[in-house]
């Protein structure tokens, strides 16, 4: 009887909300937080992958390339289009992009890439450093509601109910996974473009998802699939170096 009472009190009490791990989400900041307590311990630092990049043209054609990316993380990303030697490619570094042409400098400009922030980079670095770059890039932070997606509740960050509009992101409730992506098109602003992050997988104590869609307008533009997937490799400093882009690759 002692045994059973004890065992009783030790449950009321690994139940209670003073020993709970577990973060209330109320706000972007504290979903942030709950993203990064979840992981911070065993994502991943580095990680490289093949990618079949598909555009789906409004003729009905199809454009497949291979691109070959590689992440230090958080905040660089080093994408190679098409074969490294080619020279052709760009560097992503903490919210400056690097561009190439024919193995030589083709541009630089400010530019953050939020598929890696909110898909990686959330993971590894302050929560803070994290809401700060969303506030940013024009993300309504104090906006957050829940939704269903794909099966699963979902944390809706930069929009109300109902609108599909705004700029806003989406992470699955259960495993604290970066999701979806609305926001005005880059290039026409009047067109609402939807990233899709599907397929999510364990890798190397993180996560990845595998393949990538974009929708403009409801119409599927373009895919990423990707292959080759390896978290924990060891990546030089050069190969995200902008002076060494054409002379350093992590390719085999």
């Amino acid at each position: 009887m002692r045994l059973w009472v004890n065992l009783l009190i030790a449950l009321v009490f690994l139940s209670s909300p003073l020993t709970s791990h577990a973060t209330e989400v109320t706000s972007c900041e504290s979903l942030l937080r709950a993203m990064h307590a979840r992981y911070e311990k065993s994502w991943y630092q580095t990680l490289t992958f093949v990618q079949k990049s598909s555009t789906y043209n409004p003729d009905h054609s199809t454009k497949v390339e291979t691109w070959y990316e590689a992440a230090s993380i958080p905040g660089k990303l080093r994408i190679d289009f098409g074969p490294p030697n080619a020279g052709n490619g760009a560097l992503l570094l903490n919210g400056t992009a690097y561009f190439y042409k024919d193995g030589k400098p083709a541009g630089t400009r400010p530019l953050l890439n939020l598929l890696l922030v909110l898909g990686f980079d959330v993971y590894r670095q302050p929560p803070e450093l994290t809401l700060s770059q969303l506030k940013g890039e024009g993300i309504d932070t104090d906006k957050i509601h829940e939704e269903q997606w794909q099966g699963e509740a979902a944390y809706v960050v930069g929009a109300g109910k109902g609108d599909l509009k705004s700029k806003q992101f989406w992470v699955e409730k259960r495993r604290l996974l970066f999701v979806r992506l609305i926001e005005p098109g880059q290039r026409d602003p009047s067109t609402i473009e939807d990233t899709r992050l599907l397929d999510y997988r364990a890798l190397d104590g993180g996560m990845v998802a595998p393949r990538v869609e974009l929708f403009a307008d409801g119409k599927l533009v373009f895919s990423e699939d990707y292959s080759e997937i390896h978290a924990g490799v060891k990546l030089e400093p050069a190969i995200f170096d902008p002076q060494q882009f054409t002379t350093h690759h992590w390719e085999k």
